[in-house]
């Protein structure tokens, strides 16, 4: 049988959708439909199907007859990106603009015609990229021509106060009188939690990693049952996107932060909210004095380091 035709965009889905499997703790075995990813990718159903069939011809999920898809364990494979060959290019490019924009070398207002001469491409890959850097908040289209920047992260100043500000409310969160214990989202997290501490900790990509890492405060947020602290932590994690790309990735670290939120979960599942408060303090702590250094914003960018 023919294989089906794939293009650029479903490959960006396939990838999109593979990292959101890798990040999510989904358990191999884990049906994956359509429409549950629909409001996820913000597509229509058909380039979504043709997602999955690349990713069933990849071995990362298997195609049952008249069932749909299932996902096979993919977690200790190489980073997602990696899988699926004319997404590295994309990810580059990506990588590349988030450079620049952090260290200045974009201003805060581009247009298309700028970018494709800068990073030598054609119009439809930059407006993959663009829209990927859209859905994450970084940038919007300006009502005239072009597009706009977000204010990032962008001193080191501003880096150790972002963390400041979640030493301030992230921990406090947990013991509101509103927090709410949901016992789904918290066995959901340890799913994701154990995914990294089983060997995803060294086959995890970067942004892979930080999605992970997002979606394990931006949770404890929600819990808190305050709706400003839950967009605050997620508005704090868009901002500092960038800067954690640049970091060079200390996998040993990973491994600690990682033993850190096993911690936090072990404390929240004995009901004991005052030291898992205590034990989330001293993370982001910990994390500002370790990762908060200037030469972050002068460095190149991160690579691995084992």
């Amino acid at each position: 049988m023919d294989k089906p035709k794939t293009n650029a965009l479903h490959r960006q889905l396939a990838s999109r959708i593979l990292i959101h499997l890798r990040t999510t703790g989904c358990q191999p075995g884990h049906h994956v439909t359509e429409a549950a990813l629909q409001e996820l990718l913000g597509t229509s159903r058909a380039p979504i199907r043709a997602a999955l069939g690349l990713l069933a011809q990849e071995g990362m999920l298997e195609r049952r007859p008249n069932r749909g898809f299932f996902l096979k364990d993919v977690s200790l494979r190489p980073s997602a990106a990696a899988d699926l060959g004319e997404t590295a290019s994309d990810e580059r490019i990506y990588l590349a603009v988030a450079d620049d924009r952090l260290t200045g070398r974009l201003g805060a207002t581009v247009t298309e015609a700028d970018m494709m001469r800068r990073y030598d491409i054609g119009r439809p890959q930059l407006r993959r990229i663009l829209t990927r850097i859209s859905r994450e908040g970084w940038i919007e289209r300006r009502e005239g021509r072009g597009y706009a920047f977000a204010t990032l992260i962008d001193s080191i100043d501003a880096y150790r106060e972002s963390y400041e500000m979640r030493h301030m409310i992230e921990p406090a969160g947990l013991l509101a009188d509103s927090f709410v214990l949901d016992r789904e989202v918290l066995a959901r997290l340890q799913r994701q939690q154990e995914l990294v501490r089983d060997g995803g900790w060294r086959t995890l990509g970067q942004i892979e990693l930080f999605e992970t890492n997002s979606r394990f405060h931006e949770s404890l947020a929600a819990m808190s049952g305050n709706r400003f602290l839950v967009s605050i932590v997620e508005r704090l994690n868009q901002l500092r996107r960038l800067v954690e790309y640049r970091q060079i990735l200390n996998r040993d670290q990973v491994l600690g932060q990682n033993r850190e939120h096993l911690d936090i979960l072990e404390s929240l599942q004995a009901g004991d909210r005052v030291t898992a408060s205590k034990r989330l303090a001293r993370h982001i702590m910990d994390a500002r004095n370790r990762k908060a250094k200037a030469d972050i914003f002068s460095q190149p960018p991160g690579g691995v380091r084992s």
